[in-house]
């Protein structure tokens, strides 16, 4: 059996992180404590002859809110791609990689510093199983968040950190039908069990869900269900008749100003893919 403790070690740019991105750390966190070698930007360009699309403060913010992440190693000075920088006294016990960056040179590092070297083939890292719910004390007060989530960026982290600081939060992500009739041909870029495992892979959502109604209010169904004590909106979202509908239902409307976290750009999905 796995010791569930180990120091388990990711190293890797993690520029525009996506779905693929978060099966491997999840994959890597069955194994133990995933602490992630996170390339500067430096070390980015040197690997692939490009700067990053996203710097490194706001690759890291990304990474630090994802469930599977025990910690973000801090920034290091450039290394070869198949050799760790000074592991600092971390007892690391395994080097994680996809079969896609997987190489000799790494191999050849681990046996050299006394590390296992695993390599996580494609089919392990298949699906969007959904994440279950993370835990919370009692007696928190129960939120919803609702939208598309298509290009998941840092505002939406940011978003969802703010929210939680009121209670538990639940996102219920439109479905894919719903998206199309609310924003048109070509929405969304990602199915609805994809955008769902993007946002449940977030420590600052409870859980996530996806809606079944229809319209600007097509989580109706679900909200009945979890009967939360609050739904929050960014300013975007401030719309649809979410507000007389939570007059109606008892439910506190909050609404939240699209600001990026300390240090980082604003980011927008319709930005990111041009529509």
């Amino acid at each position: 059996m796995t010791n569930a403790r180990q120091k388990v070690i990711v190293f890797g740019g993690f520029d525009d992180l996506r779905s693929r991105h978060l099966r491997f750390l999840e994959e890597a966190g069955r194994l133990g404590e995933v602490h992630v070698y996170l390339w500067p930007d430096a070390m980015f360009e040197q690997v692939h002859g490009r700067p990053p699309r996203f710097p490194y403060a706001e690759r890291r913010y990304l990474l630090e809110a994802v469930r599977y992440v025990e910690r973000v190693v801090p920034p290091f000075a450039p290394v070869a791609p198949d050799a760790l920088p000074d592991l600092g006294g971390l007892p690391a016990a395994v080097w994680v990689d996809a079969a896609t960056g997987a190489s000799e040179g790494r191999r050849a590092f681990c046996r050299r510093h006394g590390l296992e070297y695993r390599v996580l083939p494609a089919a392990q890292m298949a699906g969007f199983p959904e994440p279950a719910p993370m835990p919370s004390p009692p007696g928190r007060k129960k939120v919803v968040a609702t939208g598309c989530y298509d290009w998941f960026h840092s505002g939406h982290v940011r978003f969802t950190e703010e929210v939680a600081a009121h209670g538990d939060l639940y996102v219920i992500v439109g479905h894919d039908a719903n998206i199309r009739l609310l924003k048109g041909a070509g929405h969304p870029l990602l199915p609805e069990a994809e955008r769902r495992y993007l946002v449940g892979s977030i420590r600052h959502v409870k859980q996530a869900l996806v809606s079944s109604g229809e319209g600007w209010l097509d989580a109706d169904p679900e909200i009945r269900r979890l009967k939360p004590d609050m739904y929050a909106v960014n300013e975007d979202g401030n719309r649809g008749g979410k507000r007389e509908y939570c007059e109606r239902l008892g439910i506190e409307y909050l609404v939240l100003k699209r600001t990026p976290a300390p240090g980082l750009p604003p980011r927008s999905s319709t930005d990111l893919r041009g529509f």
